[in-house]
C-alpha cells in the first residue's frame, strides 16, 4: 500500500489507539455524508466552535455539546431565549463564547428558513453541490453567521460536500469512494 504523508489528518489519526477521538471520528464520521438535518447543523455548531481551538477539545467535549444543545434539534435551539444563552454562558463543558452561540441560533433559525423553502437543509446543500469552495465560502458567509473560509471548508469536507477529507491511500477513502 502506498504511504499516507505524514502532515495529513489521516495520517495522524491512523497513529493513534482505536478508541482515540480522533481515530473515532476520522474512521467514522470524517467525509462521512450526513443525511439528517439535525446531525448536519450539529456539525456546523462543532466546527464553529473550533475556530481558535484545537479539534481534539470539540471531540473531547462533543457530547456535552449534544446535551447542552438539545440534542442540536434546529427547531429548539432556533427558539432558544436569553434564559438558554445565559445557561449556556454558564455551561463548563462547552465552549463559552457569546459570538458562537449567538451564530448556533441564529444559524438554526435560517436553517429553518432553508427547510421552508427547499424542504430540508440537506436539500439546500445538495442544490448547490457542485460549487467550488470559493463558491460555498461566499453563499455560507451570505447565509449564516461565522462562517468563514476554514469553518465553511471543513464543514463542507466533513459532510462529504467537498473532497479532500481523506488521502486517496487512506483506508476510509476505500470506503467513501
Amino acid at each position: 500500500m502506498n504511504k499516507i504523508p505524514e502532515n495529513t489528518y489521516c495520517h495522524y489519526a491512523l497513529q493513534q489507539a482505536k478508541d482515540d477521538v480522533h481515530r473515532v471520528y476520522h474512521d467514522t464520521e470524517y467525509g462521512f455524508p450526513l443525511t439528517n438535518d439535525d446531525q448536519l447543523f450539529g456539525r456546523l455548531v462543532l466546527e464553529i466552535n473550533q475556530a481558535g481551538l484545537s479539534w481534539t477539545t470539540i471531540l473531547n467535549k462533543k457530547e456535552n455539546f449534544v446535551r447542552a444543545y438539545s440534542n442540536f434539534e434546529i427547531s429548539v435551539v432556533a427558539s432558544y431565549g436569553e434564559a438558554d444563552v445565559e445557561r449556556l454562558l454558564h455551561d463548563a463543558g462547552i465552549i463559552r463564547n457569546k459570538l458562537k452561540l449567538d451564530a448556533a441560533i441564529h444559524n438554526a433559525q435560517r436553517i429553518q428558513e432553508l427547510q421552508r423553502e427547499f424542504g430540508s437543509f440537506k436539500s439546500w446543500l445538495d442544490h448547490h453541490k457542485g460549487l467550488s469552495k470559493p463558491e460555498w465560502v461566499k453563499l455560507f458567509k451570505k447565509t449564516f453567521k461565522f462562517t468563514g473560509g476554514e469553518i465553511t471548508g471543513e464543514f463542507l469536507m466533513s459532510t462529504g460536500y467537498l473532497p479532500g477529507s481523506h488521502h486517496p491511500n487512506c483506508p476510509v477513502y476505500k470506503l467513501l469512494h
